[in-house]
């Protein structure tokens, strides 16, 4: 559950403010808590039947035809915009760690640090299945928690700037709406996971006596109580500490330690290396999928080597295109992960579960598609504006 997009939250917090920012967080925390509940709860409503892809609970909800033309695009650029959000992450992250263990050094173009990260993708996407990368996943897992850890207790060390502001950035009314907009994906993004929920849910054993939902829901609670000990605190600490200056990658505005500033950074690196194979696992096994099943390619080593190499050739061309961190956090977060996270299981579960009109249920779920809607529809409009400005001065494929 916990990604990179955490580092972006001081960011965003500096463009919603203190009261918007810490609303926004905690009701994010607790729609996506409740859409999760949603979507574990759905995996085995039909007795002997389970829905271990996102695209079958929306056929069963939608119909055939209809369920996989709402529920795999999304789900689509969920994935690919998390892999390609993690190739600049990680690439930003190695060169951060390179510049501060060896500030004397040559520096080395952003651009080739994504194609040192992109070397190990190459090597791990031939690893057959989720099964494959627990280890690499659980790795992930506690570079997450201690790289966040270091942010906040980092940004405690360094202290309060002097003279820091806590005002607006913008120069004008049009900036500060925009950067909101903006703000509001970065936020979103922050809590994508439930793409790959019902997938990860596939793997557990389930009997009559224990259905799957019972191990997975306890999995849930303890990665949504880890999400809000690494999240809130690097988010309010860090808008504390920097104010309007904090840059759009928390670590990057911190220097010392430079010890302990290379840790983080590199135990960055070591997570979104296991996080990019969690979004891209169920991408690989759709290409794969429609390749034999539609096209009639013969499944073999070659058309495997060949699908994931492209796969990961093609997210690391667009990282090297635009690492833009803030603006892609914003544009994903707002466009892509919003319906999956935020409002499809909503909607899902309103179609199956038909609850009496006002009841808790109902309106609860209403609640969510709304909040939804307007987050999907205001954020890419502030990430794109912000591309476009970084893109302004920025030098292509430098």
């Amino acid at each position: 559950m916990v990604g990179a997009g955490v580092l972006g939250l001081p960011h965003a917090m500096s463009q919603l403010g203190w009261g918007p920012g810490v609303t926004l967080l905690i009701l994010s925390w607790i729609i996506t808590l409740y859409t999760l509940w949603q979507m574990v709860e759905m995996h085995e409503m039909v007795p002997g039947k389970r829905f271990d892809r996102y695209h079958e609970l929306g056929q069963h909800a939608f119909g055939e035809k209809l369920g996989l033309y709402i529920v795999v695009p999304q789900q689509l650029i969920v994935e690919v915009g998390g892999g390609i959000v993690y190739m600049v992450t990680g690439g930003a992250s190695l060169k951060k760690f390179h510049d501060t263990v060896c500030p004397s050094c040559k520096k080395i173009k952003l651009s080739f640090f994504i194609m040192i990260f992109a070397s190990a993708q190459f090597v791990l996407s031939h690893l057959p299945s989720f099964n494959s990368i627990s280890g690499v996943s659980l790795v992930a897992a506690v570079m997450s928690f201690c790289y966040s850890t270091i942010a906040w207790t980092a940004s405690v060390h360094k202290g309060v700037q002097e003279n820091v502001q806590y005002s607006k950035k913008a120069k004008n009314t049009t900036e500060l709406v925009f950067n909101f907009f903006n703000a509001l994906g970065t936020v979103a993004f922050a809590y994508a996971g439930h793409s790959v929920v019902l997938e990860i849910q596939a793997t557990i054993p389930s009997t009559p006596e224990k259905p799957s939902k019972v191990s997975m829901w306890r999995g849930v609670i303890v990665a949504y109580i880890i999400v809000a000990l690494c999240y809130w605190p690097v988010a309010i600490i860090g808008y504390w500490i920097f104010g309007n200056e904090v840059n759009d990658n928390i670590l990057i505005s911190l220097e010392k330690p430079s010890w302990l500033i290379a840790m983080a950074n590199l135990f960055v690196g070591f997570h979104v290396i296991g996080s990019y194979q969690v979004f891209t696992m169920p991408v690989f096994d759709m290409i794969e999928s429609v390749l034999v099943k539609k096209m009639n390619f013969k499944p073999s080593s070659l058309l495997r080597f060949a699908v994931r190499n492209v796969y990961v050739a093609f997210t690391m061309f667009i990282a090297i295109t635009i690492p833009f961190f803030g603006g892609l956090l914003g544009f994903f977060g707002g466009f892509a992960v919003t319906p999956t996270t935020y409002f499809l299981p909503c909607i899902i579960w309103l179609k199956i579960h038909k609850p009496k009109r006002f009841s808790l249920s109902w309106c609860t779920n209403w609640i969510c598609i709304i909040l939804g809607l307007c987050i999907i529809i205001l954020a890419p409009i502030g990430a794109l504006r912000s591309i476009i400005l970084d893109a302004k001065t920025y030098k292509f494929y430098s």
